[in-house]
C-alpha cells in the first residue's frame, strides 16, 4: 500500500470519527428562556449559567437561549406559551397563582421574617407542595428557585415601630393584601402604577414607598427619599421553571442534566444574590441614603390578622401554620 492511500485512509478514517463525534454531541432540543431582567440582572446571569451547564451536562443535546427584557413577551404572556406549547421556560412567581392557589405563598406579608425561614419553606415539605400544585394545574414544572430582595419602606424620616406610620400617605402596587395589609398597620397607602412614583414623592403627592433595594435603586429612589426603614414585610422566592410541555419532550438522561444544572444555577445565583444585596447598601449608603433598622416583630404582630383576613382560603391555613411557627 502505498503512502499516499494510507494517508488517504488515514484522513477519511479522521473525518469519519470527527463526524461521528460530532453526531453524539449534536443538538436534539433547543429550549427558549424568557425573562423580565436586564443583562445586568442576577436572573439573567443565572439564566446564562443554566445555560451552559445543560450545554455540558447534556453533552450539547440540550441548548437554552436566553431572552431577556421581556423579547419573548411579557411574564403572562410567556406562561400562557408554555402552556400552549409556544414557549419553553421563564422565571416566575406567584403570577402562578392565577393558575395554583398555592403560589400565593411567594407574597405574603411577613410569611417569612429571614432568608433562612424562607429556605426552610422553599426547600422543604412546603416548597413541595408548591411546586405540585404548580406542576398540576398550571402546566408549569419549577426546577430551581432564586431568593428575591425583601420589599423596604422608603420615606425621608425614620420609621421604628408601627406607631410611626400612622396617616403615612404610600404608594403600594395595586395588590388588595398589600392595601390591607399597611391600612391596618396605621398608613395611608395607595396603589398606583410604578412609573408615576418618583415624580409623586418628588410632589409630595405621596411620602414612602415600598420595594426591594435593587428597585429603589433603579429607579433612583434616593434623589427623593433618605431613609430606608428594613421592614423586610415581603421576604420570598422566584421559580426558574420549564413547561411540562417541554419537560415531557427531553429523554431521561437529558431530564436529569437539566435538573442538575437548575440545582448548580440555584447555588450560583444565591452568592450572586448575597453578593448583590450588600453592594446595593454600600451604593446607597454612598450616595447618602440611611438605612434605619426597625422592630419587625411589633409590624408583624400588627399585620397577622389583616393578613390572615386577606389570604385566598385555599392558603389560610398554611399562612396560619407560618405565623404559629414564628410564636414558638
Amino acid at each position: 500500500m502505498s503512502v499516499t492511500t494510507t494517508l488517504t485512509r488515514l484522513f477519511a478514517a479522521g473525518v469519519t470519527a470527527a463526524l461521528l463525534g460530532t453526531a453524539a454531541f449534536a443538538q436534539d432540543v433547543t429550549l427558549k428562556l424568557g425573562h423580565l431582567g436586564n443583562e445586568q440582572n442576577i436572573w439573567h446571569k443565572a439564566a446564562l449559567k443554566f445555560a451552559d451547564e445543560v450545554k455540558a451536562l447534556s453533552e450539547g443535546r440540550v441548548a437554552v437561549e436566553v431572552f431577556p427584557n421581556e423579547t419573548l413577551g411579557k411574564e403572562m404572556d410567556v406562561i400562557n406559551g408554555m402552556q400552549l406549547g409556544t414557549a419553553d421556560m421563564t422565571i416566575t412567581g406567584e403570577s402562578l397563582q392565577n393558575w395554583a392557589p398555592m403560589a400565593a405563598l411567594l407574597a405574603v406579608p411577613y410569611a417569612f421574617l429571614s432568608l433562612e425561614d424562607m429556605d426552610a419553606a422553599a426547600g422543604g415539605e412546603l416548597g413541595d407542595r408548591i411546586e405540585a400544585d404548580v406542576i398540576a394545574k398550571a402546566g408549569v414544572r419549577p426546577i430551581a428557585y432564586f431568593a428575591r430582595g425583601p420589599r423596604n419602606l422608603t420615606a425621608n424620616r425614620a420609621i421604628t415601630k408601627p406607631e410611626d406610620l400612622a396617616g403615612l400617605k404610600m404608594r403600594v402596587p395595586n395588590v388588595p393584601l398589600f392595601l390591607a395589609t399597611w391600612s391596618a398597620l396605621g398608613a395611608a397607602p395607595t396603589p398606583m402604577a410604578f412609573s408615576e412614583v418618583f415624580t409623586s414623592l418628588q410632589n409630595g403627592t405621596i411620602e414612602a414607598q415600598e420595594n426591594p433595594l435593587a428597585l429603589i435603586k433603579s429607579a433612583n429612589f434616593n434623589e427623593v427619599q433618605t431613609h430606608i426603614n428594613l421592614t423586610e414585610h415581603v421576604r420570598s422566592w422566584i421559580y426558574l421553571t420549564i413547561s411540562e410541555l417541554s419537560w415531557a419532550k427531553l429523554s431521561e438522561a437529558d431530564q436529569k442534566a437539566v435538573t442538575e444544572a437548575a440545582a448548580r444555577t440555584q447555588a450560583f445565583e444565591r452568592e450572586l444574590f448575597l453578593a448583590d444585596e450588600q453592594a446595593l447598601v454600600a451604593d446607597l449608603t454612598t450616595k447618602g441614603v440611611t438605612f434605619v433598622e426597625v422592630d419587625k416583630a411589633s409590624f408583624a404582630a400588627k399585620a397577622k390578622e389583616a393578613v390572615l383576613a386577606g389570604v385566598k382560603p385555599e392558603i389560610k391555613t398554611e399562612v396560619e401554620a407560618l405565623f404559629a411557627a414564628q410564636s414558638k
